[in-house]
């Protein structure tokens, strides 16, 4: 039997095979399971965690602003956000997106969310107050909310997206990039850069950084919904720093299957975002070619180079074995 897809064309259990096509049991039983020792989940899962350690490593991220961990702190609030005009704040513990609160601008005793709606710091102060009650956590367990500086992104994206910050998703593979596709926000995903909630995903070529190909709600689009702006043979910039960040980032946790969110910001460059240790599949749609031949290829060299310019150097040539 096949599987009828968005294109309207039957693709075969065969041909998916034949196209390296990985599906999420056997990601999950052959690549996270095998490779990403659970005793590590904490290192990425507690996004606080992730930004403490990065830091330390030098990998650049968001600045932090602070922190609020119990409801009491809460009344402090008002005092930390007022030496800011933009800010982010997030779950430690959130998944897909969900908990995320965008302040862009502040109109006398108002914020502006990212999508234009004024609120006040009453409306802030429950947001944070659902953050640690486990509301947005893995799990609903009770979490930490995290403030911290809020990116502005890079002019190059400007003429593109329609608003929000778009970021760049990696696959590293023991410490190898694999597979890179950008995420551009649009009005369905409310600014944000996830694709369950309606943003747009355009595979990336790792050898040169030029977008390929895009898809959104699983269907392949050349254009982005919003802006109407061609999506394909974008040059991104500072590539090479970008690959070269990921691996640092695989290095830093030691889990051997990673997705890698970074940002590219006007000010600072390119900035790790967050990391994932049960990356999507979706990267494999806007790609237009799957991760399962590539993931093998890597598993059958023994032993991987130590330099981050030699692992940049294999994941261009097996890219270029796949062309």
């Amino acid at each position: 039997m096949g599987i009828f897809t968005s294109q309207k064309w039957w693709i075969t259990p065969r041909k998916i095979r034949d196209k390296g096509i990985m599906g999420m049991n056997q990601r999950n039983a052959d690549y996270i399971m095998y490779y990403n020792p659970r005793k590590l989940y904490p290192l990425v899962d507690n996004k606080l965690i992730t930004k403490t350690l990065a830091s330390k490593n030098g990998i650049s991220v968001p600045t932090l602003y602070g922190v609020i961990e119990i409801q009491h702190e809460i009344h402090e609030l008002e005092k930390l956000l007022s030496e800011h005009q933009q800010f982010v704040i997030k779950p430690a513990h959130g998944c897909g997106g969900n908990g995320i609160l965008v302040i862009t601008s502040r109109m006398n005793l108002r914020f502006q969310k990212s999508d234009g709606e004024l609120i006040n710091i009453d409306s802030i102060e429950h947001h944070v107050s659902n953050i640690l009650s486990g509301m947005y956590s893995l799990g609903g367990v009770p979490d930490k909310a995290i403030i911290e500086y809020c990116v502005q992104f890079d002019p190059f994206f400007e003429h593109i997206i329609y608003r929000g910050v778009p970021d760049i998703r990696i696959i590293v593979f023991r410490g190898v990039p694999v597979s890179a596709m950008i995420r551009l926000p649009t009005r369905e995903s409310d600014g944000k850069a996830n694709l369950h909630q309606g943003a747009m995903g355009i595979g990336i070529d790792i050898t040169s950084g030029v977008s390929c190909a895009g898809v959104n709600h699983n269907k392949i689009v050349n254009k982005h919904p919003d802006t109407g702006h061609s999506v394909t043979n974008i040059k991104i910039p500072h590539w090479n720093k970008i690959l070269h960040i990921a691996i640092q980032c695989s290095d830093t946790v030691g889990l051997g299957y990673l997705g890698v969110d970074i940002v590219m910001d006007r000010k600072f460059g390119p900035l790790m975002l967050e990391l994932n240790a049960r990356p999507g599949l979706n990267i494999q749609l806007a790609n237009k070619i799957g991760l399962l031949k590539k993931l093998q290829q890597i598993e059958q060299i023994s032993i991987l180079p130590e330099s981050i310019s030699d692992r940049l150097a294999l994941a261009v040539n097996l890219e270029n074995s796949f062309i």
